[in-house]
This record gives structure tokens, sequence and C-alpha cells, in this order.
């Protein structure tokens, strides 16, 4: 016979209801005792009393009496002690569902900044590319077919990008993965471009919708820098969003469980619920005041007036990763039951 017991639920729902079901039937069942401790205690009482009616006659029967005194205050005790260590017991199953919520909301927003990390990565190495670096000192069309042709390579090969975009010093739009509709568009009013240069360093921007793109995505961009120094251009990628999906989803949660990434306005950004982008706002819940407070890791539970769990609520804030800061996002898993 195997040692082993195989378990196959991820279900964290079913199991606590299961948890807190098995509870209430000893819960049950140390009522009864209770019950049986007080007849008995009652029983003891009506025996001294008739032990002393009946004088010395009734001495043995009186120390029976007292034997079954002693033996309700005993089961009374012992009953006590098990409640409350059901109740305890109930506390810890609370307290065990609530770390696991939070460690999936800690796993998740740890994903997600390494994979927004390694996004990071990729637009500042390929900022030193020689082609791209020789096309904006020395835009002659060959250098400017090449360029547009090494950038869709780049798109085709990472599938995690919609496009690449590369722009001049002055801000014109000289080089597209996929839209080369967009050649020769003034992006100097564009966040991406006008922060880039106003720092000499790589941004990132938050999770938007790009009418350009046609869906949501994080723009990552760092400047194109001469041998000497000279800032030539900038070069920007855009995210597809989708990808975080990706992460999300394989979350172990129960069927009635909701995952949200918020931002640090406390907007939706993603969520199990895709209708929830933008139009689920989180920022007046108790659960993001404890991660704007600077709480990183942690979990609420909301319980009903018998102690049992009704919803619990797991959130971790982004530490970031290596020279990847993070955007203040902050992942909240909610279980109800």
């Amino acid at each position: 016979m195997s040692d082993f017991r195989k378990g196959n639920s991820n279900d964290l729902a079913a199991l606590l209801v299961e948890l807190v079901n098995k509870r209430k039937d000893l819960m049950t069942n140390i009522k009864e005792i209770k019950n049986v401790a007080q007849q008995t205690h009652i029983l003891s009482i009506n025996s001294s009393i008739e032990a002393a009616r009946v004088g010395a006659a009734g001495a043995g029967f009186s120390v029976i009496a007292r034997e079954i005194q002693e033996l309700a205050n005993k089961s009374s005790n012992a009953n006590a002690h098990s409640e409350h260590q059901m109740n305890e017991l109930l506390l810890m199953i609370n307290d065990m569902a609530g770390v696991r919520t939070a460690d999936i909301a800690y796993d998740l927003i740890d994903k997600i900044d390494r994979n927004l990390f390694e996004r990071n990565c990729d637009v500042q190495a390929w900022a030193t590319f020689d082609l791209i670096v020789d096309s904006l000192t020395d835009p002659s069309t060959t250098n400017q077919n090449a360029v547009n042709k090494l950038l869709k390579n780049i798109c085709d090969l990472y599938e995690v990008y919609y496009d690449v975009f590369l722009a001049n010093s002055d801000g014109v739009l000289v080089g597209a993965a996929n839209r080369n509709n967009l050649l020769g568009n003034d992006v100097t009013k564009r966040e991406w471009f006008a922060s880039v240069l106003k720092g000499r360093t790589n941004t990132v921007s938050d999770m938007y919708f790009d009418e350009n793109i046609g869906d949501y995505t994080v723009a990552y961009s760092a400047p194109v820098v001469a041998p000497n120094g000279e800032l030539l251009g900038v070069i920007s990628t855009r995210f597809n969003w989708n990808f975080i999906y990706d992460i999300i989803e394989k979350a172990k949660v129960s069927e009635k469980g909701s995952v949200y990434l918020v931002n640090i306005q406390g907007q939706v950004i993603a969520s199990l619920q895709r209708e929830d982008v933008f139009k689920k706002d989180l920022r007046d819940t108790p659960v993001l005041n404890n991660v704007i407070k600077g709480e990183p890791y942690g979990y609420m539970i909301k319980e009903s007036s018998s102690g049992q769990p009704k919803t619990i609520y797991g959130y971790a804030h982004t530490q970031g990763y290596n020279a990847y800061k993070g955007k203040d996002w902050s992942v909240i898993v909610k279980e109800d039951f």
C-alpha cells in the first residue's frame, strides 16, 4: 500500500469550504457533548438532593452523585477546551488560505516584472546595433531599407511585440517593423520620444491604448547614441499586452476567484474578466490602500458573523527586477466563498 495520498484539486474555495464544513461537524459534536455534560450535571444535583432527603440511608448514593458531578465538570472543561481549539483552527484555516492567496499575487507580479524586465533589456540592446546607429548617422536609402528590414526581422523573431519604431533626433519616424504607413510622421510631442530626449535614458510607459496599434500596449523606448555621445534618435517598441494575460490566466485560483493587475491610480489594467480593463477601479478598496501605504505583500480576510471567511484578498506590489524598477503596479487576488 502506498504511503502517499494523491491530491488533484486546485480549487482553494472548495478545499476551504470542505475544511470549514468539517469544523462545523466537529462543533456540532462538541455541542452534543456539552448538552450531555449539562444533563449529567443536573442529574448529579438531583441525586444529591435525593441522597440528602433520605439521610444516612443515602450516604452511598451521595458518593455516586459527587462522582457524577466531577465527571460532568471534567466533561464541561474538556468541551470548553475543544471548542476553543476549534475556533483557533478556524482562524488558522483562514490564515492558511490568506497566505496562499497572497503567495499567488506575489508569484504573478514577480512573473510580470521578469517579463517586462526582459522587454526593457531588449530595447536597450537594440539601440546599440550598428545598423540602427548607421541608419541615423547616414540616412541613405540603402541604410533606411536595411534598418526597416532589421526591425521587421526583430519583430517577427520576438513575437511579444506589435511593432518596433525608430525616430531621428528631429522627431521624424524613419523606421518601423510593420506599420510603414507611419514613416515620416512627426513624433516630437509623443511622450515616449520627448521623455527619452529629456532624460537621455530609457523609459517605460504605463499600459495604454495605442490608436496606431489598435490595442493595449506598453512602450519601451531607449536613446540611440553615436560613439561620440551625440543623441541620434529614439528606438521604441510596442509590447503585445496579451502576453500578460498568458501569465494571469494560469493563476491557480478557484472558479469564483478574481485576479486584477492594477496601476498606481488603482485602475484595473488586466483581469481574468477582460472587460474590467480601465473600467473597474479599486483605488478606494481597503486592500489597495494597504498597498499604497507601502505594504508590498499581504492578505485581508472579510469574515462572516460566525468567523467563517466570506472573501479573502491577497495582494503583492511590484518589487521590480534587477535594474527594472517596475511601474508601481500591484496584483490583487480575490477569493469569494
